[in-house]
């Protein structure tokens, strides 16, 4: 505690999903609700709610030019790709294991 018998430990980072995020700032955007009482209904900071209208007015362009369509169909491209890798991997390692049990069992005489 300080001086002025308030405790100076700071609380755990509160941690907000995107949904979340999305629906105050609607809040604000929509329905004309000052960040102040967004900030003290929703126990977040200012600063969090400056940044969070920032960002979401720094990516709104990307909804409209089907820049996201294109990020998601690349990254299920390399989903594909990675699966197929780690299948691979795991028939090599499925022959590796077969192969070495072969070797103990001709190298122990099969005990």
């Amino acid at each position: 505690m300080d001086g002025q018998g308030q405790d100076t430990k700071q609380q755990p980072k509160k941690l907000f999903t995107a949904e979340l995020k999305a629906k105050i700032m609607r809040e604000h955007l929509e329905g004309g609700v000052p960040l102040s009482t967004l900030a003290e209904k929703y126990q977040v900071h200012m600063n969090s709610l400056y940044q969070w209208k920032k960002q979401l007015f720094e990516n709104a362009a990307a909804v409209f030019s089907g820049k996201q369509e294109k990020t998601e169909a690349r990254d299920q491209a390399e989903i594909e790709k990675l699966k197929a890798e780690l299948q691979k991997k795991d028939t090599l390692i499925a022959d590796l294991v077969e192969d070495n049990m072969a070797l103990k069992k001709s190298t122990d005489g099969g005990r």
